[in-house]
């Protein structure tokens, strides 16, 4: 979710968006927009991009008006401006126009840092929009989206929903809305199921979740079932490595209260009782064994070998061995 500096007016003088993630820049405009039509309904709203904007033509938008009505002018990409474009946004930095609300949008990074530190020091108003590259972070967002929609999801449905639907920030946002809109009470688990069957399993984590449980023909369905589906192998080794670890990491732990391990192993309470319902069965050689499985299919998919699948099926059967090996001992 976007996050905001202290001061959170959204019709401050200038709004600086910083970050690549264009859901969350797209939003942070329809909010200054939202909140200057409410102000005024016919608020005039500009929104550019840098090819819009010659020398002189910000100098022309924010003019004042013989109406004195409210505007909107929104920058889109503005590390790409040009020199001189970037010197007329700075002057203007320094002595907004009153019922003129600068949005400038910026990818952060090195290209256009100038301007991007002008209108910080100058106190614009910012919201950091990142990509939103860890698992966490997107479960995070989905979180977000439930509360903010005032409606109350499982830790483990939010966790479907990112599993199924993966790292599109849109997709994500417009799943959990048409949840919110269809459902009533508590949204949980076997819903997001019922909603997005297919893509929930062939996910990557699905994968991870038959193999460790020593379901092999599941997992081996499923595994078939993500790569038709366009699944990157190298998610689904990463979902077989967290696996794998989570078990060796809890059968190591000291027992206890789920929210005590959680703190002690760094994973989320549900997921505590989710791993210790599919570590039954696992040894710690059996853990080594799975690991060395994960490492070789790793290598395999990352250029090491010549066919991934076969790398991901020989992983994912060995793995889903090693989950019945106490039961063999």
């Amino acid at each position: 979710m976007a996050r905001k500096n202290a001061s959170d007016d959204p019709l401050a003088p200038v709004t600086l968006a910083v970050g690549p993630e264009e859901l969350l820049l797209d939003r942070a405009v329809r909010e200054v927009v939202a909140a200057a039509k409410a102000a005024d309904a016919d608020t005039d709203v500009r929104d550019l991009t840098p090819d819009q904007l010659q020398p002189g033509t910000l100098a022309e938008l924010v003019s004042p008006s013989l109406f004195a009505e409210r505007k909107v002018v929104v920058v889109r990409d503005a590390q790409d401006l040009s020199a001189d474009t970037v010197k007329d946004v700075k002057a203007y930095l320094s002595s907004p126009a009153e019922e003129i609300t600068l949005v400038l949008l910026h990818a952060g990074g090195a290209k256009g840092k100038g301007l991007l530190d002008a209108a910080r020091k100058a106190g614009a108003r910012e919201v950091a929009c990142p990509k939103m590259t860890k698992p966490a972070d997107r479960l995070a967002f989905v979180r977000g989206e439930f509360r903010t929609a005032g409606r109350s999801a499982t830790p483990e449905a939010c966790q479907a929903l990112v599993d199924a639907i993966g790292s599109d920030l849109r997709e994500l946002a417009s799943a959990v809305t048409q949840l919110v809109a269809d459902v009533e009470g508590t949204i949980d688990e076997a819903i997001v199921g019922r909603y997005y069957t297919g893509r929930a399993e062939a996910s990557s984590f699905t994968v991870a979740d038959r193999a460790v449980e020593g379901r092999t023909a599941e997992a081996l369905e499923a595994l078939r079932w993500s790569l038709s589906t366009g699944v990157a192998p190298v998610l689904i080794t990463s979902a077989l490595a967290q696996g794998v670890r989570a078990i060796g990491k809890l059968s190591s732990a000291r027992g206890g209260r789920p929210a005590d391990l959680a703190r002690e192993l760094g994973m989320p309470p549900w997921k505590i009782d989710r791993v210790r319902q599919q570590m039954r069965g696992w040894t710690p050689d059996g853990v080594a064994v799975a690991l060395r499985a994960v490492a070789e299919a790793d290598a395999g998919v990352k250029g090491g070998g010549d066919d991934p699948e076969y790398a991901l099926e020989k992983a994912v059967v060995t793995i889903a061995r090693a989950a019945r090996s106490r039961g063999r001992a």
